[in-house]
């Protein structure tokens, strides 16, 4: 539905003597004596909509019935915006809802506690900064020097096969 109002550039609550200040000086500007070529029938056609406008807007009768549909058009463009906007939230929770589904997968077993683990650590290492990763392959580094060098030392190397090599025995 087109806006007369913004046809005849004046406010929704305009009165009668400023629509019709706005119809006269419309019509002078999209005369279409004024213009020539293409021009003209498009001021012809800018001047059938203001004649429209100014005929609707300046008896009551008919402002109150346009009034009346462009409040319902209004209301129902803003009812579809609300469905959309509930549309788009369901969307989003069913979405939350079913990462939560695959975040809480149960694990079973040795290999579903490895599984578990190898997530954790790749979700982990996604949220790392470059920074931590250097403080996190240092301390790494550091670790396996240390296991090395009590690996290497005869009066550790028992405890540490027994502690750790034991294990799996």
């Amino acid at each position: 539905m087109k806006n007369y109002y913004e046809i005849l550039e004046v406010s929704n609550k305009a009165s009668k003597e400023i629509i019709e200040k706005a119809y006269k000086v419309l019509a002078k500007k999209y005369h279409p004596d004024l213009y020539s070529g293409e021009e003209k029938k498009k001021a012809e056609e800018k001047l059938k909509e203001i004649n429209i406008a100014y005929k609707i807007l300046s008896d009551e009768l008919l402002r109150d019935q346009y009034d009346n549909e462009l409040n319902k058009e209004k209301e129902s463009l803003n009812n579809s915006k609300e469905e959309t906007k509930k549309i788009n939230k369901n969307i989003s929770k069913r979405e939350k809802e079913s990462k939560k589904k695959e975040d809480k997968e149960e694990y079973t077993g040795v290999i579903g506690l490895v599984q578990q683990t190898i997530k954790t650590l790749i979700n982990g290492i996604k949220n790392i900064k470059s920074v931590d990763m250097l403080a996190l392959g240092l301390t790494i580094l550091i670790m396996v020097t240390i296991g090395i060098i009590l690996w290497v030392l005869p009066f550790t190397h028992d405890w540490m096969y027994n502690t750790f090599i034991g294990i799996f025995k």
